[in-house]
């Protein structure tokens, strides 16, 4: 039993490393193309009565294919094996030898990882594929808000939708009823939140992402599971903030996305649970 749970989970892991390639460009091309999308639609909305807009280049998670940032070399199959090709080109371009960031391995890894964990430790095959989604989507989320500060629909909302299925499928321990009670609390709190913020101050707090990705984690892990989850975000965004007010890493106006944080929390309900997270901070 055990070796054939180890099998599965290292398979898992592997997937994993593939999946974690594909995300680095997820987690580069999306931002950009919802810029697209926002910039073709005002310039749509500008364009005189019966002009037609110019056509764009196709841009996608398809097409056009990875390239150099640098040089624009096109990335052979060959240099775009997970890790094994970074470290065989020794983290620089085979083409004009710029750096090649280190985040992309890493991200490759950190995915393969959660993948055989997911396999390893939740029950069923189709369970653990199940929570190997939401892994990737939470990894994506973390990383393009760190970015760009934005949260897409395009991944908060199915992964809210595929929490409440998941509930139904019975792949969580959450009965349905606290799931969508979870998402209504989830949304509804941090949505309070921000307005309370904003009637005081006149400033923003938090985006509209914010709210979904909550709604999301009450959706996968239960109305009762929100309280630590925030108390885990809070705890992670006052240690990071701290090291980046002193390392001078703050940006300019010392925002810092509140997404990583609360992604941060959610791996954290995900691998210990949330009542581990109440211990943790002596609840």
């Amino acid at each position: 039993m055990l070796v054939s749970q180890g099998v599965d989970a290292a398979l898992a892991g592997v997937l994993g490393l593939l999946v974690g390639s594909f995300l680095n460009v997820v987690i580069y091309r999306l931002p950009k193309m919802l810029e697209r999308q926002w910039a073709a639609e005002c310039a749509s909305l500008a364009d005189a009565p019966g002009e037609p807009a110019a056509p764009a280049e196709p841009f996608n998670l398809m097409v056009p294919h990875s390239r150099c940032q640098h040089c624009g070399h096109a990335i052979r199959w060959y240099e775009n094996v997970p890790v094994l090709s970074y470290l065989f080109l020794r983290g620089k371009c085979s083409s004009c030898g710029s750096r090649i960031s280190p985040r992309y391995p890493l991200v490759e890894l950190a995915t393969g990882l959660l993948f055989a964990w997911c396999v390893w430790r939740m029950p069923g095959q189709f369970g653990g594929l199940v929570w190997c989604g939401f892994a990737a989507a939470l990894l994506s989320l973390a990383l393009i808000d760190w970015d760009t500060t934005l949260l897409p629909d395009d991944i908060t909302l199915p992964l809210l939708w595929a929490g409440l299925l998941a509930s139904i499928a019975g792949f969580t321990a959450v009965p349905l009823a606290s799931a969508v009670w979870g998402a209504v609390a989830g949304y509804m709190s941090l949505w309070g939140i921000y307005w309370l913020f904003k009637l005081t101050t006149g400033k923003e707090g938090m985006g509209y992402g914010d709210f979904k990705l909550f709604a999301a984690f009450g959706a996968w892990f239960g109305w009762q599971a929100l309280v630590p989850i925030i108390l885990m975000a809070s705890v992670i965004g006052v240690v990071v903030g701290i090291a980046l007010k002193f390392s001078s890493g703050l940006r300019e106006g010392g925002y810092v996305p509140f997404g990583p944080f609360l992604a941060g929390a959610g791996f954290t309900a995900m691998i210990f649970g949330p009542d581990a997270i109440l211990r943790a901070v002596g609840l």
